[in-house]
């Protein structure tokens, strides 16, 4: 923003007096803030730091004490530089105490050896000052139109560190809290090398404070984020060198600003997805409720631009499984991740459909199919996309060869096709009751994987789930199982599990034995024990077969 010393002593005005540097040259880029012409030995209680300093040297201190303490003070106050002028204290050289306290407290001292008129310098200097002042208002103002227009725009995070780079004429780079790279511009130098070995050499940069420079490496760092949680740093790449004096004022306003823009940018964009998910759970829950008429979610969703009428609609509800009780605000993102991953995978699929949440645990979908859309494969290619997309978020993948689901997956259930809006509930209801039914981990028939599951998948599972209020099944289990489970609670132990382990190792002692990893004598005495809480006879396959359904309607029970 301002000239340094060493552009100063380019001007035509000062380079009459021929100039000559004396100490402290390597401190000739101090960027100079003013001119200040003063014979007092005191002056520097008078200055504020960036002034070059014009004297005749008629009142410096005679000894040397007093010149170093000069000097000094000088320094210590921040001034760029002392030039002094030959002619009237001094004639051919500075005194060496003078030049050694220069050097010292590397101050930048210059002689000049012909006079000047001090005024004529002053006022090119301030001229120079002046325009440099104006041409960074000149280039803030650039900055704040452009990157004020990126944001109304909405754009994208790759364009706003593009503009970054090209205004600041060097490569950009945007990176996650993981010091993973979002987007980036070379600015024409070489990609690969830019990016070459990044997480490792980006860890090594920690400046301190929000924007900050590292020498090191000659990068110019900031934070990015809003409301007091950071998402990512936006890194301008300079080349590596000593700390400069002071950093470029434009760099450090156009990269702020470029962080600024792209933490917007997230907020906009995720409470317009939230907007957008409250109106499709608006719509999915009127369906489901019947408080909106058929015409009116009709408008609504062609509105919304998910046009359900002349379609076939699917019922989707997504489920997850497999986690701990968590507390609501948890809970709460969770089921707001899982929702906006759903609909991050309906746009990759260029699928038409309402998504929304259902409930607490749950995330519900309308699919609307043209006329040329094959469900099967839709409905594939949707669950094999949120697969993806949720492995890339860091969560489980999900079903496992053999239909076995991994811990935390979610359910996917879909429900019978209908070819009206008027008959989207049923869909809806099916797809919610089939995702209960699903909870369960099962493999499906044909030991197939479990990319979604449908009412003929859940079979037995399904309908006890959808008779679970009925209070005959509820009279079943307790008929069934009851004096089993009050055994379990009186005494402490597993045989309710134990006799579940059995069944479900299509009775196979030795295989059930090492499901439970229990020695078989241990295994079969627990069984023997089971025999005689119920009363049944565990060879025989109508008992176990009775015992079966109690326990997969238990379970529905229980849910």
């Amino acid at each position: 923003m301002f000239p340094t010393v060493a552009r100063v002593l380019d001007l035509d005005a000062v380079r009459r007096g021929m100039p000559q540097v004396v100490a402290g040259a390597d401190r000739l880029q101090r960027p100079v803030r003013w001119v200040h012409v003063s014979e007092l030995p005191d002056i520097a209680g008078m200055l504020q730091g960036g002034e070059l300093v014009l004297t005749t040297g008629i009142a410096l201190p005679e000894d040397r004490e007093g010149l170093a303490r000069y000097v000094r003070e000088l320094s210590e106050v921040g001034a760029a530089g002392l030039v002094v002028e030959f002619g009237r204290r001094y004639f051919d050289t500075l005194p060496r105490a003078l030049v050694q306290a220069a050097e010292q407290y590397g101050l930048p001292l210059v002689a000049l050896r012909r006079e000047l008129r001090f005024v004529a310098v002053t006022e090119a200097v301030h001229a120079l000052v002046v325009n440099a002042q104006l041409e960074e208002l000149r280039s803030s103002e650039a900055v704040h139109q452009t990157f004020n227009e990126l944001a109304v725009e909405g754009a994208e995070p790759a364009e706003v560190v593009r503009q970054v780079a090209r205004m600041a004429g060097a490569p950009a780079v945007l990176e996650n809290l993981a010091h993973q790279v979002l987007a980036y511009d070379a600015a024409g130098r070489d990609a690969e090398a830019l990016l070459e070995d990044w997480e490792r050499r980006s860890r090594g940069v920690r400046p301190e404070g929000r924007t900050g420079y590292d020498p090191r490496t000659g990068w110019l760092v900031t934070a990015v984020g809003a409301r007091g949680h950071d998402w990512g740093r936006l890194v301008l790449a300079g080349e590596p060198g000593p700390l400069p004096e002071e950093l470029p004022h434009r760099h450090t306003v156009l990269l702020e600003r470029g962080a600024a823009t792209l933490a917007l940018g997230r907020l906009l964009v995720r409470d317009r997805e939230s907007l957008e998910r409250q109106t499709h759970r608006t719509l999915l829950s009127g369906i489901l409720t019947h408080a909106l008429t058929v015409s009116e979610v009709a408008l609504r969703a062609q509105a919304l631009g998910v046009p359900l009428e002349g379609r076939r609609l699917v019922g989707v509800v997504l489920r997850q499984r497999g986690r701990p009780a968590a507390a609501a605000l948890e809970a709460q993102a969770r089921l707001r991740d899982l929702t906006e991953t759903a609909a991050a995978a309906v746009r990759e699929r260029r699928m038409s459909a309402l998504v929304g949440p259902l409930d607490d645990g749950g995330v519900g979908l309308l699919v609307a199919l043209g006329p040329h859309d094959d469900e099967h494969a839709s409905l594939d290619g949707f669950a094999a996309a949120l697969e993806r997309l949720l492995g890339e978020g860091g969560r489980p993948g999900r079903a496992g060869a053999g239909g076995a689901a991994p811990e935390g997956a979610p359910v996917v259930a879909v429900g019978s096709s209908v070819g009206s809006v008027r008959d989207a509930r049923r869909t809806l209801v099916e797809a919610t009751q089939v995702a209960d039914a699903a909870l369960h981990d099962a493999p499906l028939p044909g030991g197939r994987a479990a990319s979604y599951y449908r009412l003929p998948d859940v079979r037995l599972r399904g309908l006890l789930h959808l008779l679970r209020d009925d209070a005959r099944l509820q009279t079943y289990v307790e008929r069934e199982l009851g004096p089993l489970l009050a055994y379990d609670a009186e005494h402490g132990t597993q045989l309710t599990a134990m006799l579940r382990t059995y069944l479900e190792q299509g009775r196979n002692k030795s295989a059930a034995a090492d499901a439970a990893h229990l020695s078989r004598p241990s295994f079969y005495d627990r069984l023997h024990r089971v025999e005689r809480v119920l009363g049944v006879d565990l060879d025989q396959v109508e008992s176990c077969l009775s015992l079966h359904v109690a326990l997969l309607a238990l379970d529905a029970v229980r849910r």
